[in-house]
């Protein structure tokens, strides 16, 4: 019996020894499962502290870089306000902000903090970022009015063509009257009708932002026809034609154009013209006329001339004042006339007040028209110092302008100008390709 006690005893112990080890590993495992549990845990935090510091740090950098461009925006926007500069560069770096605004709104990031904020003060000009104030650009409608000066360092090719038509009816009395309604002589009534077609290549260079100068050669081509019919007391007057052309070199033309102020304070930009010719043209003064004998005492042109034949020199202001999307224009000039030695004498052609206003619209960042008016009044002309009576000339025009840039470097104008005065062509129309190349960095 006490060895069986004894052997229920051990028995006894053995089995509460294995509970307890049992019951250790079990804690033990349980501690290890825990911890791995909680390492693991720990990993995807910091893994995913990791992820949001790298996206907070992009973050950081998509806003800097925002700032940045806002600093530019608003440097453009005052340039817009106080010097009316027509920029189309803003709005498009304003869109590119767009993305990047709509994705920091998407993954509900914020868009300040003040860990982030510009690295350099909002509202100044980073270097060399700043654009100098240039004239607006609207349809260019004479050497004077329209187009931008050009660049420093730039050269624009300028392709021009014209086409000019003047028509008019001529009574020339060469008679003597006895009663106001008989005429004893002869009555010559002309109708005369001329074409001018006129082929321009001229060039821009860019001195400095504000200073330009201009080379321009054309080629003339003018032809003139002419109807005559004496009206007489014989049954036998008829009507007679007579045509003549000429074509050659025209006058060469020298330009300058200097912008004198920036336009703030309220006040327009103001810009200098100076536009000098010189008589390298067929002069008027040179050209034969053919007396016929048809018609006494009629003569006419046995060619037609391609120049003035005679120096000019035109100083003038010009006047742009921008209200976006449209611009107002307006020119006061002064010709000079230079005296010149003919066959027939010294003669004086007179010299000439003018003016010009109107007003370009902007339709879009491509597209551009104008409408305007020009009047120039022509003193009188005089041969060896004595006044030519009825010389002087009123020349009036309406002007209508169409720009389209074809591309960043070439542009197309095209104007027409209607006469509106009895002494101005009929119509003109004008048509300019300018292609600007870079010569040098400006």
């Amino acid at each position: 019996m006490k060895m069986k006690f004894r052997s229920g005893k051990c028995s006894l112990f053995l089995a509460i020894k294995g509970a307890i080890f049992i019951c250790c590993v079990f804690f033990v495992n349980r501690s290890y499962a825990e911890t791995a549990k909680q390492n693991n845990s720990a990993a995807q935090y910091k893994k995913l502290i990791a992820e949001q510091q790298k996206e907070f740090q992009i973050q950081r950098q998509i806003i800097a870089e925002q700032g940045k461009e806002l600093e530019q925006l608003k440097l453009r926007l005052d340039a817009l306000t106080n010097q009316a500069v027509e920029n189309k560069a803003a709005p498009v770096k304003q869109e590119s902000n767009k993305p990047q605004i709509a994705s920091a709104k998407s993954n509900n990031e914020p868009l300040t903090s003040p860990n982030t904020l510009p690295s350099k003060p909002v509202g100044q000009a980073p270097p060399g970022a700043t654009e100098k104030p240039r004239p607006p650009e609207i349809p260019r409608l004479s050497e004077t009015v329209g187009g931008v000066l050009t660049r420093k360092g730039k050269i624009v090719v300028e392709p021009a063509f014209t086409y000019a038509y003047t028509s008019n009816n001529r009574v020339f009395l060469n008679a003597y009257t006895f009663l106001p309604a008989i005429a004893i002589g002869l009555i010559d009534i002309r109708r005369v009708k001329q074409h001018s077609l006129i082929g321009t290549l001229g060039a821009r260079y860019g001195v400095t932002d504000r200073l330009e100068l201009e080379f321009r050669v054309p080629y003339t081509y003018r032809t003139q026809s002419q109807i005559a019919r004496p009206v007489d007391l014989s049954p036998s007057a008829f009507d007679q034609a007579f045509n003549s052309s000429g074509n050659g070199i025209g006058d060469l033309e020298f330009a300058g154009r200097y912008q004198l102020n920036n336009g703030t304070g309220g006040w327009p930009i103001l810009v200098g013209n100076i536009v000098a010719t010189a008589p390298t043209g067929k002069s008027p003064f040179d050209i034969k006329y053919i007396q016929d004998t048809g018609i006494p005492g009629f003569s006419f042109a046995a060619e037609m001339p391609t120049g003035v034949g005679y120096y000019s020199f035109q100083p003038s202001l010009t006047a742009l004042y921008p209200t976006d999307p449209a611009v107002f224009f307006g020119n006061l000039n002064f010709s000079y006339n230079a005296e010149t030695s003919t066959n027939f004498g010294k003669f004086n052609p007179g010299n000439a007040l003018g003016a010009s206003f109107g007003m370009g619209f902007g339709i879009n960042e491509r597209s551009s028209f104008s409408l305007g008016y020009s009047h120039k009044h022509v003193l009188d002309s005089k041969i060896n110092d004595s006044t030519i009576t009825g010389s002087t000339l009123d020349i009036g025009q309406l002007l209508l302008g169409y720009s389209f840039k074809y591309s960043k470097q070439t542009t197309f104008n095209l104007s027409l100008g209607i006469g509106t005065t009895t002494d101005a062509q009929d119509v003109t129309l004008n048509f300019r390709m300018p292609m600007t190349f870079g010569l040098f960095d400006g």
